[in-house]
C-alpha cells in the first residue's frame, strides 16, 4: 500500500472514531431526593428543526423542577414524565445563554444572540429549547439574574395580571411571598399600583420588605386570617392553607388564585385543593380560581418590559457552580431557599 492510500486510510479511521462533542450536565436515572442526582459527561444535544442549542451560562431551579425530580404528586408521572423513571436524564427548567446552532425552521434567533427561557435540561452546558420558549436577553439583565426569570416570573404575572385581573389601588395578598414566584409576585402587585401585604417566615421579613411590600406578616408571630382586613385579590402560593381560610381574608367579589401544586398528598398534591376551589367558585360571589402556567415567549417578552424598566429585579439568593447543583436543589427541596437559586456553568459570564 503506497503512502498515500495510508494517509487516506488513516483519515476514515480517524474520522469514524471522531467522537461527538462532550459536555458535563446533571442527570437523574431514577426518581428520589437530590440524592439521585449526579454530575455526568454526555454528548452534546441536537437541537430539532423547530429548536436552538444553547451554550447555557446560568440556570436556576424552581419547585417544579423538584417535583420532576421526586415524581411527586404521582399524578407528574402519569402526565407523560415517566411512569417508573425520568423520562427526561437532564433536569432543570430556566435557562440563560448564547444560541450556538440553529434548527432549520428557526427564524427568530441566529448564532450569537444572548437568549433566556425554558429549556429541556438547562442543567448542563448546553442545552435545547423550543423557539417560542426563548426571549432575547435585555442588555440591562445579568445571565445570573436573566436565568432566574422565566419559569416563576411567568407565573407571577399570569396569576396577577391574566388571571388575577389585579388593578391599581387593589388589595393585594401574597402568601408565600419569599420564593421563586412570590418574589416575583411582590414587586409585579407594587409595580401594577396594588397596596401589597406578604407573608413570610421571620427569616424572610427582611427580605419581603426590600422588595416592595407594603405589609408582611411573620406567620410564626401572627395569623393572617385573624386579621378584619379583607383582601380584593389574594395570590397563594405556599399551598399550607385551606380555601376556607383563604376565603375568610377575600372580599365579598374578590379573587383567589393558586398557583402551583404545592401541598396534598403523594398521589394529587396540590391538585385536589384546587379543584375545590373551583367548584366552589360558581355557588359565591368571590372567584377561586387556579391555572396551568403559559410557557411562551410573549409572557416572557411581558416580562422582560417590566425588568428593563427596573420595576422587576429577578431576587437571586444563592448561586451554586454546576457540580453543586444537587446541594442547591436539595435546598429548596427542603423549603429553605429563598428567592431564587442560581445554577452557573463555568461558560463566560456578565455577572
Amino acid at each position: 500500500m503506497t503512502a498515500t492510500q495510508l494517509a487516506d486510510c488513516d483519515a476514515v479511521i480517524s474520522d469514524t472514531d471522531a467522537s461527538p462533542p462532550q459536555m458535563k450536565a446533571i442527570v437523574q436515572y431514577r426518581y428520589g431526593s437530590a440524592d439521585v442526582l449526579a454530575l455526568a459527561t454526555l454528548p452534546r444535544p441536537t437541537p430539532k428543526p423547530d429548536e436552538v442549542l444553547i451554550e447555557v451560562v446560568a440556570a436556576a431551579v424552581d419547585r417544579g423542577t423538584c417535583h420532576l425530580m421526586t415524581g411527586t404528586p404521582y399524578l407528574i408521572r402519569i402526565a407523560g414524565y415517566g411512569l417508573f423513571r425520568p423520562r427526561n436524564r437532564i433536569i432543570g427548567l430556566d435557562v440563560s445563554g448564547r444560541v450556538v446552532a440553529v434548527g432549520t425552521e428557526v427564524t427568530r434567533f441566529d448564532v450569537g444572540d444572548e437568549v433566556f427561557g425554558i429549556a429541556d435540561g438547562s442543567l448542563a452546558e448546553f442545552a435545547t429549547a423550543a423557539e417560542d420558549k426563548l426571549v432575547l436577553k435585555p442588555a440591562n439583565l445579568s445571565f445570573e439574574h436573566a436565568a432566574a426569570t422565566a419559569v416563576s416570573g411567568i407565573a407571577a404575572l399570569e396569576a396577577l395580571v391574566d388571571v388575577g385581573r389585579a388593578q391599581p389601588g387593589q388589595s393585594v395578598l401574597i402568601v408565600g411571598a419569599s420564593g421563586g414566584v412570590g418574589s416575583f409576585a411582590v414587586q409585579l402587585a407594587k409595580a401594577l399600583g396594588a397596596e401589597v401585604t406578604a407573608v413570610a417566615s421571620t427569616r424572610n421579613v427582611d427580605l419581603v420588605r426590600s422588595l416592595g411590600a407594603d405589609h408582611v406578616i411573620d406567620y410564626t408571630e401572627e395569623d393572617f386570617a385573624a386579621d378584619r382586613r379583607r383582601y380584593d385579590l389574594i395570590v397563594d402560593i405556599g399551598g399550607r392553607n385551606s380555601v376556607s381560610r383563604l376565603r375568610s381574608v377575600l372580599g365579598p367579589t374578590g379573587t383567589l388564585v393558586i398557583v402551583g401544586g404545592e401541598g396534598g398528598n403523594r398521589l394529587t398534591g396540590g391538585i385536589g385543593r384546587q379543584l375545590w376551589a373551583l367548584v366552589q367558585s360558581p355557588f359565591t360571589s368571590r372567584r377561586l380560581t387556579t391555572f396551568i402556567s403559559t410557557e411562551h415567549h410573549s409572557l416572557m417578552e411581558r416580562l422582560a418590559g417590566y425588568i428593563e424598566t427596573g420595576a422587576v429585579t429577578p431576587a437571586v439568593q444563592a448561586r451554586f457552580d454546576l457540580g453543586d447543583a444537587a446541594d442547591a436543589i436539595g435546598l429548596l427541596d427542603s423549603g429553605r431557599a429563598s428567592g431564587k437559586t442560581v445554577i452557573v456553568t463555568g461558560a463566560a459570564c456578565d455577572a
